[in-house]
């Protein structure tokens, strides 16, 4: 399980450091593609090929448009020897991403956001608000 969170610099050429407790979840390598909320997605292995399943088993003229959304942005990542992951610049004009990324852990996938983005996203969920989506989703 992927938790926690991280902020740390990315450097001009796009790179930011994935800590080790997130790379241990997420593998050698690991996909990267765009998220909800203009975050990114990063995903083991073996969980893409979950996630890929899932949306590959929809209706393609229900799943079409999901399909080029997630698959065309995605793209494989290899952190190198200091932990560093390269973004593409497609994927950090989508997020937005310069000088500072957060990474998160949310289970089984992270998620790298503009942390100015993330604070506003994270003030809209209030605990009374995280309590009624939980009721709904029958927690």
């Amino acid at each position: 399980m992927l938790i926690g969170r991280f902020q740390h610099n990315m450097d001009d050429k796009g790179r930011v450091f994935v800590p080790a407790k997130l790379r241990e979840g997420l593998g050698v390598s690991f996909y990267a593609t765009v998220g909800l909320d203009n975050c990114l997605f990063l995903y083991s292995i073996e969980e893409w090929k979950k996630q890929e399943e899932k949306i590959c088993s929809l209706p393609m003229a229900e799943s079409r448009k999901l399909q080029r959304f997630f698959f065309s942005n995605a793209t494989l990542l290899e952190p190198d020897k200091q932990g560093r992951v390269l973004i593409p610049q497609y994927l950090r004009t989508y997020a937005k991403l310069e000088g500072e990324a957060l990474i998160l852990g949310v289970g089984r996938r992270a998620e790298i956001w503009n942390p100015s983005r993330w604070e506003a996203v994270e003030q809209e969920m209030t605990a009374e608000a995280a309590a009624s989506e939980m009721e709904k989703l029958g927690f």
